[in-house]
């Protein structure tokens, strides 16, 4: 990342941070970079009693603290967030079928449980909030993707009438976690384990790819950098899902591994988008990232009207950024991709071992 493991090292000595959803991957991730920083205080904030105890043993430090309560219960986020300086908020409801089924849930978790944590935050004098969301939330079609997009729209709604000087709130915004709980290569390595043929929804159907710490080093820029509303974006690479499946079977050593193809599931889509058509108009690159500056107009429509405004999207030329048009990875840049997972390589040791 852009900038150095010192640099905001420092950030967080003595201070007190708190993750929503914090035992699921990106929770993880954040304890294993962050666990021997001079924080005074690491809060891991989820449901799951189980995965708490599993972090709790794993790690075993005085200083990571465990909350077992809900983002959609005040009471508990409060208890949670108490004196603390920052808040990394990856709670969230991300199963693409689950939310198709019930939509309702992904509302009241995704949206509804962001207004909670935004105003607990703003309240108790929180210095800075980073919110995760996804490239689902650019054109959705599913659930899951429209209630991240309203969660968006809640960051920023929140964050044009709060004092920068007392509490920042951004966002970041990235596409498929390679390795993540709930992706699809841990499915494809179960499904090679197990001597099942790898299931492909649709070979030209495309994703971003980002690792687990590219999404973590995302997520501090944000925080090193961030401003009130701003929403953060990678430059990601893309590939099909069928080059993903034949770079990992390639290494493995499984050339000729049976794959079949079922058919896109409940809300899918063929590509996914980092940044609309219209957002491409006012981002700023940054060199590896794009900052998309919240919009901080106010509701004195009057003056647009009368002297109008010099930002225009129905006379650009800029195209969304998507997972179609991109750089695209072929099968020898995926595989030098799923070399930097843990988990890719484990099962290439365990493949050699037998």
């Amino acid at each position: 990342m852009d900038n150095n493991y010192a640099s905001y090292k420092e950030k967080f000595k003595d201070k007190i941070l708190v993750i929503t959803g914090g035992t699921g991957s990106f929770g993880n991730a954040i304890l294993k970079r962050f666990v021997n920083f001079d924080l005074k205080e690491i809060r891991v904030f989820s449901r799951d009693e189980k995965k708490q105890d599993e972090m709790r043993r794993y790690y075993a430090k005085s200083n990571v603290k465990f909350y077992v309560g809900d983002i959609r219960d005040c009471n508990s986020l409060r208890r949670a967030l108490q004196n603390a300086d920052y808040v990394f908020h990856a709670a969230a409801l991300k199963q693409v079928p689950s939310c198709e089924f019930f939509p309702i849930e992904a509302f009241k978790t995704n949206v509804l449980g962001t207004e909670n944590v935004i105003r607990e935050c703003i309240n108790l004098g929180v210095s800075k909030v980073v919110c995760l969301s996804t490239d689902k939330a650019v054109y959705p079609i599913n659930a899951m993707g429209i209630s991240k997009a309203m969660m968006e729209k809640v960051l920023i709604a929140e964050s044009r009438n709060i004092d920068k000087n007392k509490t920042v709130i951004c966002g970041t915004r990235y596409g498929n976690v390679m390795g993540s709980r709930g992706s699809v290569i841990p499915l494809f390595l179960d499904q090679i384990h197990q001597k099942k043929p790898i299931t492909i929804t649709d070979p030209n159907m495309t994703r971003f790819m980002m690792t687990l710490d590219e999404s973590l080093d995302l997520v501090i820029y944000a925080f090193l950098n961030g401003n009130n509303g701003d929403i953060f974006v990678q430059k990601a690479p893309s590939a099909t899902l069928e080059v993903l499946a034949k770079g990992l079977l390639e290494l493995l050593n499984n050339k000729n591994y049976p794959i079949n193809y079922i058919g896109t599931r409940h809300g899918e889509k063929l590509y996914e988008s980092l940044l609309g058509k219209e957002e491409m108009v006012k981002a700023e690159d940054l060199g590896s990232y794009y900052r998309i500056p919240s919009d901080t107009r106010d509701l004195n429509y009057t003056i647009y009207l009368d002297k109008g405004s010099n930002l225009s999207t129905s006379e650009s030329d800029e195209e969304e950024y998507n997972s179609h048009n991109v750089n695209r990875l072929d099968i020898e840049g995926m595989k030098k991709l799923l070399l930097k997972l843990e988990i890719v390589q484990k099962s290439i040791k365990l493949q050699y071992e037998y």
